[in-house]
């Protein structure tokens, strides 16, 4: 599945793109609008930044699977990020270099809302992107939060736990978020 990991890295590269000018609007003060409606620039899914060799190769099936992981990410955002924070230990969301926050952030959203992906293929491409992009170390870092996100999220078969255990412990359930208030679900 080499195309899917070449989606992926387009896919996180997209992400990436997209904090940073962010991140630039906020500091000019045009930033609440863009976050606020998650505007996608039309650049981020036609790929502006790539060479035009490497564009035009570009097979179907991997911007295709790009762009879905590009708009789902920022339609999902607040959701996204709000689980992420919930995963942190000891550390802020905005303390996190953005390459850690953009594979972060497009794992988060596969194992929320992709359920036709093994947590484990999820979690092993997040880490190979964090080591051929992030810093020395942030593969662990990657690891160490998503493999604590999904724990949350997959409630392993046996474990005793029902369905009114998972809701009242504001547990989120792959797919659909589960809050103690079910008015707060995010769809």
């Amino acid at each position: 599945m080499a195309s899917r990991r070449k989606g992926r890295i387009l896919a996180f590269q997209a992400l990436y793109s997209w904090e940073a000018s962010r991140h630039g609007d906020m500091q000019k003060g045009n930033g609440q609008d863009a976050r606020e409606h998650h505007l996608i620039p039309e650049d981020l899914l036609n790929f502006s930044w790539l060479e035009a060799d490497k564009k035009a190769g570009l097979d179907d099936n991997i911007s295709s699977f790009s762009r879905l992981l590009i708009v789902g990410t920022i339609e999902n955002i607040k959701a996204i990020d709000s689980m992420i924070r919930s995963h942190l230990k000891n550390w802020d969301i905005s303390r996190l270099n953005r390459v850690d926050l953009a594979i972060l952030r497009m794992s988060t959203y596969t194992l929320m809302y992709q359920q036709d992906v093994a947590p484990s293929i999820a979690i092993n491409e997040a880490i190979g992107i964090s080591k051929e992009f992030g810093a020395d170390e942030s593969f662990r870092f990657v690891n160490g939060v998503l493999d604590s996100i999904q724990k949350t999220i997959h409630i392993p078969q046996g474990s005793g736990l029902c369905t009114e255990d998972i809701e009242a412990a504001g547990t989120y359930k792959r797919g659909t978020a589960v809050s103690p208030n079910k008015d707060d679900r995010i769809l």
